[in-house]
Formats: structure tokens, C-alpha cells, sequence
């Protein structure tokens, strides 16, 4: 599950820059044309390094909001 995120400096909740690693397990499926489909993926880990605000370029005051508080909030 990702957060949604809110700049402290500008107020801006809609675009930001998010820098994150992952590491996955998923089964890859290829058809007999070689197109990839992949069915299943697990999320093994999940790290976000970095969140950068598109609007005013701030990444020191950019706060994590869970969706139940985004929610309430719109």
C-alpha cells in the first residue's frame, strides 16, 4: 500500500518525485511471441529513500498521510 503525501511548504498533494527500492518475487509468463506478462508478483521489501514536491522542488518538509486521513480530509 503507498501513501499519499502533502509538502509542508506549498501545500501541494497531487505530484511528487518518490525514490524508492523494492525487492520482488514475480513469475514471469511469456507467450510463444515472447510478450512478458507477469502474473503474480511479492513484495519481499519496500523502502522509500526519497520524496521531492514537483511544485516548489522542497524534499525537507514533505509529509506521509495514510489514506483513511486523506480521505476525511478531501
Amino acid at each position: 500500500m503507498s501513501a499519499s503525501y502533502r509538502c509542508g511548504s506549498c501545500g501541494n498533494r497531487t505530484r511528487f518525485d518518490v525514490f524508492e527500492t523494492k525487492q520482488t518475487r514475480s513469475f514471469h509468463h511469456y507467450s510463444l511471441g515472447g510478450e512478458l506478462n507477469v502474473e503474480e508478483e511479492e513484495v519481499i521489501s519496500h523502502e522509500v529513500e526519497r520524496v521531492i514536491c514537483r511544485w516548489c522542488g522542497s524534499a525537507d518538509s514533505i509529509e506521509a498521510i495514510d489514506a483513511s486521513a486523506a480521505e476525511v480530509e478531501s
